[in-house]
């Protein structure tokens, strides 16, 4: 998500993933300026084109899985394979799947919703399956309760039980979703229950809503609050996360907020979700990952074209994808998800499937 002025919050309001006003140019959806909650309507820049119109539908009828009942039998016989053998001969063929499947560090790519918020909201369940096809095996979501002015708002009234079976039937898992600081202030307790039911292994905190002001005691003061927070959710089994934007690669005083963030943070309660488009104001994720091994949990891909000055889909500008990944093997990242337009996550996709790290 290459944020170019996320940091630019409003105190207090729901962000990131997130919140409002994606101000990414050149065709690939920004989370910048998301924590804005209800600043304006945002603008959807996905080119998804459901079928469906109208609200949200859940397919009830998802496909079904073809069979698999023949029994290999070896080419020079005219009987079942041995035992040991029918295991050597399925041995080979779940690895030559895992090679035809290989993503980065042997994780599936993920997407984050954001970007394709609208055509989410018009239909679920058909926007989902559209990623699936594209060959993405995980979404990211975002809470809908904190991000109604975002267009979350026809998904607020779904369950967390029928939103990890819309999931699933198109063929996706989710294990992650953003949230906003008011929401985990207010009704943190709701919000793990509806996460523990969707089946999460992190709640990310997508921004700490300060203003553009916000001296380096307010950030230390928002580190502070975020302790307690993830220890809460630490004992209901989910791992708390904290998603950085432009704002936190500033200095003040001589310190860069993100070095100070990681000072406050408690490394056990608080993991991070590097959000790779920092790349657009000079800093490099693969860095971070070196310098706070075990710390990274998260990340969020995009790529910057640094002649034309545009965000773009993954591989088609200046990231050096292998050295980020190979850091993040060694840096402990669990997971990462693509935040980007329709069309870019359509073009990011192949890149990821065929990157050998």
């Amino acid at each position: 998500m290459p944020t170019l002025s996320r940091d630019r919050e409003g105190a207090g309001t729901p962000t990131n993933c997130s919140t409002a006003n994606p101000d990414r140019k050149g065709g690939v959806s920004s989370d910048a300026n998301r924590d804005r909650e209800g600043a304006g309507t945002p603008t959807n820049r996905s080119t998804a084109n459901p079928d469906r119109k109208g609200g949200v539908s859940v397919d009830p009828n998802p496909n079904p899985q073809p069979a698999h009942n023949s029994t290999p039998t070896d080419s020079t016989q005219n009987h079942p394979m041995p035992n040991h053998t029918r295991r050597n001969f399925l041995g080979a063929l779940a690895g030559t799947a895992a090679a035809l499947q290989a993503e980065p560090l042997g994780m599936p790519a993920g997407f984050q919703v954001f970007p394709i918020r609208e055509a989410l909201a018009k239909d679920f369940p058909g926007t989902l399956r559209q990623m699936a096809e594209i060959g993405y095996k995980t979404t990211e979501m975002c809470s809908p309760p904190g991000y109604v002015s975002s267009g979350f708002g026809p998904l607020v009234s779904m369950s967390a039980a029928t939103m990890k079976k819309t999931i699933q039937d198109a063929g996706l898992r989710c294990e992650s979703c953003h949230y906003g600081a008011k929401e985990l202030k207010e009704n943190l307790d709701e919000r793990i229950a509806f996460a523990k039911e969707l089946g999460l292994k992190q709640m990310i905190l997508s921004s700490f809503g300060l203003p553009q002001t916000a001296t380096l005691d307010d950030w230390k003061k928002a580190a502070d609050g975020l302790n307690p927070i993830g220890e809460k959710m630490q004992k209901a089994g989910i791992q708390c996360g904290f998603h950085n934007h432009n704002g936190e690669f500033k200095e003040l005083g001589g310190v860069l907020i993100y070095d100070e963030l990681m000072r406050r943070l408690d490394p056990k309660l608080v993991k991070m979700q590097f959000q790779v488009a920092v790349v657009s104001i000079g800093f490099q994720a693969a860095t971070y990952m070196e310098k706070y091994p075990g710390r990274i949990l998260s990340l969020h891909l995009a790529d910057w074209d640094s002649a034309t000055k545009k965000s773009v889909a993954v591989g088609k500008g200046s990231v050096d994808w292998k050295q980020l990944f190979a850091k993040a093997r060694k840096g402990g990242v669990k997971n990462y998800f693509v935040e980007v337009n329709m069309d870019a996550m359509q073009e990011s996709y192949p890149f990821l499937r065929s990157l050998k790290v």
